[in-house]
């Protein structure tokens, strides 16, 4: 029986990714890293939960940062 590959997303919440890159690079170092302003204007995980939820570009690049982190840990 072949097995499948599981997503690395799933039962990973869009507010657990923020809090976890917030918490491993903070607001200017994720604005270095994905230029959006919800890292840069008055950042919160509140306001940036609202914007990536509306915006499906931005959340990718936030998935694929939260991605990358995890693969190098």
């Amino acid at each position: 029986m072949e097995q499948k590959q599981k997503d690395p997303l799933h039962g990973v919440t869009l507010a657990m990714i923020v809090t976890f890159l917030q918490e491993k690079y903070g607001w200017e170092e994720l604005d270095n890293r994905i230029k959006i302003n919800c890292f840069s204007v008055n950042p919160s995980i509140k306001s940036s939960l609202t914007f990536l939820r509306k915006t499906p570009w931005a959340r990718k690049k936030v998935e694929d940062l939260y991605l990358e982190t995890i693969s190098k840990t």
